[in-house]
């Protein structure tokens, strides 16, 4: 393993380490109890294992998901690949990154919610977002290098404070959910799949694999084993992390009284305890040291997301440069950060939810097709189905339509009740192959 796969492996940990990964591990800690080590083992095995495998799968063909969802359906692969792109990148996701920064570093300080004072801030942070990410090949370095030492060395100084202050008390009581070692799993399983990492994986992934090409390597096996590696260097920190920050939570004491409040006042659990384990550990410079965890992470996710909309919109329209992108998309971040990002935040949630197990299950196929002889027939008929699924599980979510029976199909508990569906619809698209006599099975490229 040589250096530059370290340095992807740390870029890929830091743009995949956003703020949100650091709220959820403490939260289910705190909520699980006795039952801490299932819950968070499958909260690793979702939460980590699903994107991982996102990122190594999109190696698999030597011009990565685009290469891959074109032998799927060319257009299926740019409506797909343009609506994730557009969701969790400059609509969603980007702008998200820089009012997290500013909510968790600078409103603590100057103790109000300025719109002069986001202003200002988000300037700043999309300057930077936009330093970093005009040269591609750059960035990685930069944030491999630099970035991610600073982001594990303050994420660090704060677990070992936090191991020392409350790693010596009993296990939290748990809630109602955790009532043995089956819906310990059954919990953790479900929250590590709704983190939601596994569809940034597929926009991810490019930057991996055009990183690896960069070091000069061209065959696709050689391409996926480098790929594989820098996935397995930044899956190993976010275990890290993930089980450190769910066991600190795990021996924390928060009296119902105070769960209360939080809830009444709509202030998130998990920023709680994490504001609590650094205030704790450090005192004033508690809530600077937090800061500049969410800062960094915040960050590295935006400059990840940045480049790779702005590569993949350059590979389908070249005309446009690729900084004219990272111009364009920087600017809309920039704008919807300090304007209407709630209206857009309630429209993007429920496309990537309709997303998510599309962009699962398309991942799943990519992978089958490598081992077992598959016609486009099969992804497709697949990919039809659980895009109806899809539609009709956000519909009753949302209560745009009233289908009692949809709550009572295999997993729709834990939300999950597309991969049954799916599992019998690949059944009914491999008979329905056995008479495509004109399709050849899927080969993806070596050279």
């Amino acid at each position: 393993m040589n250096k530059n796969t370290w340095i992807i492996g740390f870029t890929l940990f830091a743009i995949f380490f956003g703020a949100g990964n650091l709220i959820f591990p403490p939260n289910l800690g705190l909520d699980s109890g006795h039952y801490f080590w299932p819950a968070i083992l499958a909260f690793v095995l979702t939460g980590i294992g699903l994107p991982l495998l996102g990122v190594v799968v999109g190696a698999l063909d030597k011009q990565g998901y685009i290469g891959s969802f074109n032998k799927i359906s060319p257009i299926f692969s740019v409506v797909f690949l343009v609506a994730i792109y557009l969701t969790i990148g400059p609509l969603f996701a980007i702008p998200r990154t820089a009012s997290t920064s500013f909510e968790m570093t600078v409103t603590p300080i100057i103790n109000i919610s300025s719109p002069i004072a986001l202003f200002i801030f988000s300037v700043i942070y999309f300057a930077v977002v936009l330093y970093l990410c005009l040269s591609p090949g750059k960035m990685v370095d930069r944030i491999g290098s630099l970035l991610t030492p600073a982001l594990l060395i303050t994420i660090i100084a704060m677990i070992i404070k936090g191991f020392m202050d409350f790693g010596g008390n009993p296990s939290s009581h748990g809630t109602e959910a955790y009532t043995s070692t089956l819906t310990g799993f059954s919990q953790g399983f479900t929250q590590g799949y709704l983190t939601m990492d596994a569809i940034a994986a597929i926009a991810f992934s490019m930057i991996v694999v055009n990183a690896v090409k960069a070091t000069g390597v061209t065959h696709a096996d050689t391409i996926f084993k480098q790929t594989a590696m820098a996935g397995v260097i930044a899956a190993a920190g976010l275990m890290f992390i993930y089980i450190s920050l769910g066991y600190i939570g795990n021996h924390m004491v928060v009296s119902p009284e105070k769960l209360k409040d939080l809830a009444a006042h709509d202030q998130n659990v998990g920023t709680y305890l994490l504001t609590t384990i650094a205030g704790t550990g450090y005192g004033e410079f508690g809530k600077y040291l937090l800061g500049i965890i969410v800062a960094l992470a915040c960050l590295t996710t935006a400059c990840g997301l940045v480049v790779s909309v702005s590569q993949y919109f350059n590979s389908i329209f070249p005309k446009i440069s690729y900084k004219a992108y990272v111009l364009v998309f920087t600017g809309i971040s920039l704008v919807l950060a300090n304007l209407g990002l709630n209206q857009v935040i309630q429209l993007s949630i429920p496309v990537l939810m309709i997303l998510y197990p599309i962009g699962i299950t398309t991942v799943l196929l990519i992978l089958m097709a490598r081992f077992v002889p598959m016609k486009p027939i099969v992804q497709q008929f697949t990919i039809i189905v659980i895009t109806i699924t899809s539609l009709i599980s956000v519909a009753v979510a949302k209560e745009w339509i009233h289908f009692g029976a949809w709550s009572k199909l295999p997993l729709a508990s834990n939300s999950l009740e597309w991969f049954p569906i799916a599992i019998v619809a690949v059944i009914i698209g491999y008979l329905i192959s056995l008479g495509a006599k004109n399709q050849k099975p899927i080969v993806y490229e070596k050279e």
